[in-house]
């Protein structure tokens, strides 16, 4: 049997070897889920999934501890944000149980014209299909609880195909919910290679496709749908932020410092690229540059560590090249810019970087802010919005007005106000809009994408 090693992003010790499914095992899971979806007969009523979901979530809270080790053995978060994330998780499994009585039609006004009298029109909400969702390494819990838990909510039988270099924290979740009661071919992880991905997303049985990951790989794969499949994809950004002088620099800088150096950076919304006006950017690279020395970087599963190790050593060569080309482009070096080691990357801090250079055009996703100088907010407006990538952005000052300007102007899905980029709860819309994704995110979101409009028009000499 071939297996795939997970190996620790930080020492590259070998955590546990998992199966790879081949082709035929492949074809079983994709023709169970289908089978499943077409015979209604063994279709859950939505008081037995709520059951299911109840279930689940409590046995996620006993198993708190060994949730977040898991995660932060195989994706590198620290220990103390990925207990974060395995609590933010179970409350994604809370948000989709109270999110299930809220799936509903609506009545479609009729009589209004001759043609239309005596006769009722309502709407209603059925499951969209089989649900196959491909997820990235970055968050491995919450990620899973994103594409898994609102397809299952709303009555879909889902395949997971998680990254493969963090499969263990979706297998562990579809374990819990299988101890919950979860009846065969409702949620299974397929562990598989590139080829065999490729062909589920191929495959006409495929209703919806939620895929997490590279714009690179997620256009692509979109382009490979079957007719009618309809998808969601959550790509990287760039964060631009905007820091006007009357920011509060007391609040204003931990939270970027937090925002852009959380999980090494390897978060697609994580801050990247912070225009500060010129009067005070001196104040702020200074306060900032404080921040990052004194961040412990290492071992995520030591309770201490605050910045852990990129997936893959090549990413730590990759991040590495990038700030060098930057400074060889004229960038100032204001802290940083060193390998720790082949797995962990110094909190770097650039200052006025080359608008050409690869850290100010593509997602750096490392522990890289790029810290501009700008003297009217209107450049930094135009700067912001000068890439092809629109996730999350943000601005900081104290003048509603500004604030509002800004908000106006960006394009971004999502505009925070003196907050960081990386600012998510589950229950909000979470989605990239031109080349950072399509489709929209959050528990509640997803499990309305996740289902399909039905109208019933009813005729009678009585109405």
């Amino acid at each position: 049997m071939n297996t795939i090693k997970v190996n620790s992003p930080f020492d590259g010790s070998l955590i546990k070897e998992i199966p790879l499914l081949n082709s035929q095992q492949v074809e079983e899971k994709i023709a169970n889920a289908y089978a499943l979806f077409q015979d209604k007969s063994r279709w859950l009523k939505p008081y037995e999934r709520i059951a299911i979901l109840e279930k689940t979530k409590a046995i996620m809270q006993t198993r708190v501890e060994e949730l977040t080790k898991i995660a932060a053995a195989e994706g590198g978060k620290p220990y103390q944000d990925s207990k974060v994330e395995v609590l933010r998780a179970i409350n994604g499994v809370q948000l989709a149980i109270e999110h299930i009585g809220q799936m509903k039609g609506e009545q479609i006004p009729m009589g209004t014209t001759a043609a239309s009298i005596n006769r009722w029109g309502f709407t209603m909400r059925e499951p969209i299909g089989v649900v196959l969702s491909i997820s990235a390494f970055n968050h491995p819990l919450n990620l899973a609880v994103h594409q898994i838990i609102p397809a299952f909510a709303v009555g879909c039988p889902v395949l997971i195909k998680p990254a493969t270099s963090t499969p263990m924290s979706a297998i562990e979740l579809v374990n819990m919910m299988k101890e919950a009661g979860l009846p065969a071919d409702w949620a299974e992880v397929v562990v598989c290679d590139r080829t065999n991905a490729e062909n589920l997303v191929k495959d006409e049985r495929v209703n919806y496709l939620s895929f997490i990951g590279s714009a690179e790989v997620g256009w692509s794969l979109r382009s490979k749908l079957a007719a009618g499949t309809r998808c969601a994809l959550e790509h990287g950004g760039s964060a631009p932020v905007i820091v006007e002088s009357d920011a509060n620099m007391e609040e204003t800088i931990p939270a970027l410092a937090k925002g852009g150096f959380y999980h090494a950076g390897q978060v697609c919304v994580s801050v990247q690229r912070v225009f500060v006006q010129e009067k005070v950017v001196d104040q702020f690279c200074d306060q900032l540059v404080q921040i990052a020395k004194k961040l412990k970087v290492g071992d995520p599963l030591d309770p201490q560590t605050e910045v852990g190790p990129l997936i893959e050593t090549y990413e730590v060569d990759r991040v590495d090249q990038w700030v060098k080309e930057a400074v060889a482009d004229g960038a100032k070096l204001l802290c940083g810019g060193k390998k720790i080691s082949d797995t962990c990357y110094e909190p770097t801090v650039l200052l006025n970087a080359c608008q050409t250079s690869k850290v100010s055009q593509l997602e750096v996703f490392g522990p890289v802010i790029c810290v501009y100088s700008y003297q009217d907010m209107q450049e930094a407006i135009d700067l912001s919005n000068s890439l092809p990538l629109a996730f999350q952005s943000a601005v900081f000052t104290s003048d509603i007005d500004k604030a509002l300007n800004a908000v106006n102007q960006f394009n971004a899905a999502t505009v925070t106000v003196n907050d960081h980029t990386a600012f998510r709860v589950d229950w909000m819309p979470f989605g990239g809009r031109d080349a950072s994704g399509i489709g929209v995110g959050g528990i509640p979101y997803s499990m309305h994408e996740m289902t399909r409009e039905k109208l019933m028009v009813i005729k009678s000499s009585k109405i």
